[in-house]
């Protein structure tokens, strides 16, 4: 008895540490999406005749980018809403 209640203890800190960490994800997609716009609009300034070319090319990099955060996201609300479930269950 006292080791089932251990046993869920530790399955929800590890499902709430997990779902911490991998909301972290979303750091890494917003500081590289600002650097890239920095840096679109540096090349606009020194040359705007070629707008449409870079704001296409930055917009197809932002949004390859965000999906590293959206994986994050995604993995972390699993782990908080769906995890948690399925441990209790398994552990009894």
């Amino acid at each position: 008895m006292e080791f089932q209640f251990l046993a869920k203890g530790i399955a929800l800190a590890g499902c709430a540490l997990g779902a911490g960490i991998a909301l972290i994800a979303g750091v890494g997609p917003g500081i590289g999406e600002g650097q890239a716009v920095a840096s679109a609009l540096e090349a606009i300034g020194r040359q705007p005749e070629c707008k449409g070319d870079v704001t296409s090319t930055m917009i197809l990099g932002c949004a390859l980018a965000e999906t590293t955060g959206i994986y994050g996201f995604v993995t972390g609300l699993l782990l908080v809403f769906v995890a948690p479930g399925s441990f209790m269950n398994l552990l009894g």
